[in-house]
């Protein structure tokens, strides 16, 4: 039992086979003590019943929703991913932070598998792809198997090397912790402080965290789910991938998924000026702070190659 739990808090307690049999003879094998804590963030979305409701705790998920959101797309996604911009290695170690907070691992597991996906997209040994393995399990079910736990450490070396993500990646529940913490703490300082908004620590831990982190999962999860299966497709990539504006919206940017798989290292996934990618205006502001630097788009010759119809329609 002791084992169990503290594989809930450190990853390196996870032992996995190195034998590539035994990694496939297990790929859908579920270890449910160690997502235990993932179905109980689900469970306690169920307190708002007791918590009740107040505009500023709604707000306040909504809020955090967006910066969340905009960590995953624009800091795990494109950066950590894709390295689609450059900064200096304080701000990396903030960019991973802001990250782990969204309750989605460590920045090298996420970079790590999402690497895998693009290189196996829609393949059979693409755990993402709803193609090949169904909608629910490209949504969840990957991710929670024994298979697909462990960091690819190989695919992301340049990003190992520093201490201070391994760190993260090793310990990926501290800083959700400490974030759903703070957030409690903050609620019962309001509480006290501006009783006028009709808050308390409680009622924000659920709708500021559990809430929140639960809409953010499932937002975050359809681009692996529906992009590869609802949408248009502008270019003939390799895989099944789709542009779909609700998912882009939704995902601040993440639904122009086809442009995405035709040219991955753009910082840009709305490739035209009507795609509306709300993480790329997000990371040109940072760039205009000074923050980031280097930040690649699509070039135009890539941008107009390989569509399956030349006539673009809006």
């Amino acid at each position: 039992m002791l084992k169990k739990i503290i594989k809930w808090f450190d990853n390196e307690a996870v032992i996995i086979p190195e034998d590539g049999l035994s990694y496939r003879a297990n790929w859908r094998q579920i270890d449910l003590w160690r997502v235990i804590p993932f179905v109980l963030l689900h469970l306690a979305c169920f307190a708002v019943f007791w918590v009740e409701f107040s505009w500023f705790a709604l707000v306040f998920a909504i809020a955090l929703y967006a910066i969340r959101m905009f960590a995953i797309t624009g800091f795990y996604h494109r950066y950590f991913s894709h390295k689609a911009f450059r900064t200096t290695r304080v701000f990396q170690f903030i960019l991973a932070v802001f990250g782990a907070t969204a309750v989605q691992r460590g920045p090298l597991w996420w970079a790590s598998h999402h690497r895998h996906h693009h290189i196996k997209s829609d393949e059979i040994d693409d755990a993402h792809s709803p193609v090949q393995h169904g909608f629910l399990w490209s949504h969840l079910g990957w991710f929670l198997s024994n298979k697909h736990f462990a960091t690819q450490t190989e695919r992301v070396k340049e990003l190992a090397k520093f201490a201070e993500l391994r760190l993260l990646d090793r310990f990926d529940i501290v800083v959700p912790i400490l974030f759903g913490l703070s957030i409690y703490l903050l609620g019962v300082w309001l509480e006290s402080y501006y009783p006028n908004l009709n808050t308390n620590g409680m009622q924000l831990l659920v709708w500021g965290f559990a809430i929140s982190t639960v809409v953010l999962y499932h937002a975050t999860f359809t681009v692996n789910s529906l992009a590869h299966v609802w949408g248009k497709r502008r270019y003939a990539t390799s895989d099944q991938s789709r542009n779909n504006l609700w998912i882009a919206l939704l995902t601040l940017g993440e639904g122009w998924h086809n442009n995405h798989h035709h040219y991955p290292g753009s910082a840009r996934q709305g490739f035209y000026w009507w795609e509306i990618d709300l993480t790329f205006y997000g990371l040109k502001l940072l760039a205009a702070c000074g923050l980031i630097w280097d930040v690649r788009t699509v070039p135009t010759a890539i941008r107009e190659s390989k569509k399956i119809n030349r006539t673009i329609s809006r």
